[in-house]
């Protein structure tokens, strides 16, 4: 399982574009894929982003990205590849998941993916899940592993996923990242889109409503995404709001709080026998060592 170090991913996203040779011609073992980036005052990022996608060098690709009506220069970097994009527009929206809506509204891939603007994918992304989900036709969700990189492309952490399950994802947080997590458009027609009354807990609630209606999901286990962690990212705003999104959609759900403690200490064994079942060794250590600190943390507050 390859893991890509700060240099490549610096070099990838930073790769010119048009290439030399454009992208290869497609024999239809491929799918077309259909890549939403909802945009909105990331121009710092947004550059790489866009890279990031056109430096799949995916034979058929469909890029859209849905801007919020941007003033700090986004427009200006959209427009320099406006040529490779099957659509754009920057207007004023309701905010992220009506951006995303609008963006899957008008794909037509078989395929579909969605990558934040400050966010980025890893080299042959596309490639591997298309591969993986022509191999899986059961399966309607597909989903890679995630690094952490900063404001300049280090690699900073990883997040290294499981397969899937319904009471992981619900009892021990989201099992998969949409960095790096693929899937059938048609799964729009069976559960739904992106609910627009969610502003941070868009992905998880979307996944959890998809598994809850059994969508089929597959783990594999190589890099295709990266999370960019910075202090005006919404992961970083994420917590102090997230408990009220949480509590509607346990509400909404059925979630049993009485149950919370023993499912999440199941979940956390499982996913720690999974690791060990495949010799990830070190990332169990690492893992331990961060839960460690965080303890420590919390008593020294306290």
């Amino acid at each position: 399982m390859k893991r890509f170090e700060s240099g490549e991913i610096k070099s990838f996203v930073s790769r010119r574009w048009p290439r030399d040779h454009g992208a290869p011609g497609n024999d239809g073992q491929y799918p077309k894929i259909s890549i939403v980036t909802p945009s909105f005052n990331q121009a710092q990022f947004l550059e790489r982003t866009i890279l990031s996608v056109l430096n799949q060098n995916y034979p058929d690709l469909e890029y859209l990205i849905i801007d919020g009506g941007s003033t700090d220069g986004s427009v200006e970097i959209i427009k320099k590849y406006e040529r490779w994009l099957a659509y754009w527009v920057s207007e004023r929206d309701a905010g992220q998941s009506d951006a995303l809506n609008k963006g899957f509204a008008r794909a037509t891939g078989e395929l579909v993916g969605w990558q934040n603007s400050d966010d980025i994918y890893l080299p042959d992304a596309c490639r591997e899940a298309a591969d993986a989900l022509r191999r899986s036709p059961d399966v309607d969700i597909v989903f890679g592993n995630r690094l952490d990189i900063d404001a300049s492309d280090q690699v900073t952490g990883e997040t290294r996923f499981t397969p899937f399950s319904v009471t992981g994802y619900w009892y021990d947080g989201m099992s998969l990242s949409t960095q790096s997590t693929f899937w059938r458009r048609s799964l729009f027609a069976k559960v739904g889109m992106i609910d627009p009354s969610y502003d941070l807990a868009m992905d998880y609630e979307f996944f959890l409503r998809a598994a809850l209606q059994g969508a089929r999901f597959k783990h594999v286990r190589r890099y295709w995404g990266a999370s960019r962690r910075h202090d005006l990212s919404k992961e970083a705003m994420r917590l102090p709001a997230w408990r009220p999104e949480q509590d509607r959609m346990d509400q909404t759900y059925g979630r049993k709080q009485r149950w919370n403690a023993p499912l999440r200490t199941y979940s956390r064994v499982r996913r720690a026998l999974y690791y060990l079942w495949l010799g990830d060794w070190d990332f169990v250590a690492d893992s331990l060592a961060r839960e460690a600190r965080r303890a420590l943390e919390h008593l020294w507050k306290s």
